[in-house]
């Protein structure tokens, strides 16, 4: 939810970074958030729980990744 909150608002994400625990919302309000990126018109619980997973670990993967890191960013904006 963090991330998909701030790039709806279209917040700069390249220096962001998950805190697990932060709640900024309601669960109401996380779930709308996860339900409109779905893409799905009424996903199933399962369909969210996939969804949910597979960007939690592709973004994980992000944040550890070198070309991703704060020092690279500073030279490669976006990157």
């Amino acid at each position: 939810y963090q991330y998909l909150s701030r790039y709806k608002q279209k917040k700069n994400l390249d220096r962001f970074t998950f805190h697990p625990g932060m709640f900024e919302v309601s669960e109401r309000e996380c779930l709308e958030c996860l339900m409109e990126f779905c893409e799905r018109k009424d996903p199933s619980w399962t369909e969210l729980s996939n969804f949910t997973h597979f960007l939690s670990f592709q973004l994980r993967k992000c944040e550890q990744s070198v070309f991703c890191s704060s020092v690279v960013g500073q030279e490669f904006h976006g990157f």
